[in-house]
């Protein structure tokens, strides 16, 4: 006869697998906290298993080392930023398509100008990190993807795909430089004035793929 399996071991109310999770958290949350305060440098396994009150051991239960962490960190401000985008967005759905897009630049733009802290973990430099230097560019793909696919009812018929995308990744990529520049106080403008010259830019970029 076949021996029944066992059931997990729980403590304190949770399996294995929920105190697992709620690890893994409080690592991801450290990570934060520090990159937030000292830039994503300062994000080692040591010190964010310090933050956590973790050991070591709980580090790599859930990471296989450190860029794997900073990964996770960048896809959930990532994720974040986009459901935001996309939120905004479809509150103003019955509006233009340039409207949409004022609409979605004032947002980030005030996103990064009232949480410099959070922003920085998109909007941040990432010179010598191969792993968060992908993931920008993987980002500034997915934005591209997603004004296109939101700019699709208004396109013209005969519209060139082609340029549409060129033109779209064109814009996206001067726009996350800008806010770099702008960050690093290399741009002196307000918030109000960012919105509305990178709203022209985007008006006169749409010009050719937007139907009257």
């Amino acid at each position: 006869m076949e021996r029944a399996k066992a059931s997990p071991r729980r403590y304190g109310g949770k399996s294995a697998e929920q105190r697992r999770s709620e690890r893994r958290g409080q690592l991801v949350a450290a990570a934060l906290e520090i990159w937030q305060e000292q830039g994503w440098a300062a994000v080692t396994m040591r010190g964010v298993c310090a933050q956590a009150g973790l050991t070591d051991r709980y580090f790599y239960e859930s990471f296989a080392d450190r860029d794997a962490l900073l990964g996770t960190v960048w896809d959930q401000m990532r994720d974040e930023t986009l459901e935001m985008l996309t939120a905004v967005i479809a509150s103003v759905s019955d509006q233009g398509p340039l409207d949409q897009l004022r609409a979605a630049l004032d947002a980030v733009v005030h996103h990064i100008a009232d949480e410099p802290t959070r922003a920085q973990i998109i909007f941040g430099d990432h010179a010598g990190s191969a792993v968060l230097e992908q993931r920008r560019r993987d980002t500034v793909q997915m934005a591209t993807d997603l004004m296109i696919g939101l700019a699709q009812p208004f396109l013209r018929a005969d519209v060139d795909e082609q340029a549409l995308r060129i033109t779209t990744l064109l814009g996206i990529g001067g726009f996350v430089e800008l806010m770099l520049a702008w960050r690093d106080g290399l741009v002196e403008s307000g918030t109000d004035e960012i919105v509305d010259h990178m709203a022209a830019v985007g008006a006169a970029l749409g010009d050719r793929f937007l139907r009257t």
